[in-house]
């Protein structure tokens, strides 16, 4: 019972700070721009309900790729991501698209990933199997693009 009521207030507690952080996070504050990593939001569709929500999460550029991780065993951002792939998400005040490839402890990779993902998947995998975080590797649409035109 005690257990229930921590989890409930631990999700709750997140759920009122990723309201406060969106706006600003869409906006482009600490946006990964003028360093490697920083915050985006992403928008994810539930497995289960199918209803969208958006997740301000901390973020790295790796070339044109966006990583996104957890160390929250109980988020479903990533379990969403894995079920639905094709995501929107924002990165220096701008609206992008991408395909999502998820990584988790419990969540299959396919062996297909496109080359330039592959290498970067396998190693965020061991990294996932050894301490139980989950990844995202976003590669954006070709009519998105990942830095800014300044």
């Amino acid at each position: 019972m005690i257990l229930a009521s921590l989890k409930r207030l631990e999700a709750d507690f997140f759920r009122g700070l990723n309201q406060f952080v969106d706006p600003l996070v869409r906006a482009g504050l600490g946006a990964p721009v003028l360093f490697p990593a920083g915050a985006i939001v992403i928008e994810t569709q539930g497995r289960k309900s199918g209803r969208r929500s958006n997740v301000p999460l901390m973020a790295a550029l790796v070339g044109d790729l966006v990583v996104v991780s957890t160390t929250r065993r109980r988020s479903n951002w990533v379990k969403n991501l894995a079920a639905h792939p094709e995501v929107r998400y924002w990165l220096g005040g701008r609206e992008r698209e991408a395909t999502a490839f998820a990584i988790g402890p419990r969540i299959e990779t396919t062996d297909e990933l496109p080359r330039r993902v592959s290498c970067l998947a396998a190693a965020l995998k061991q990294h996932s199997n050894l301490f139980g975080t989950g990844f995202a590797i976003l590669m954006p649409r070709e009519s998105s693009t990942t830095r800014p035109e300044w």
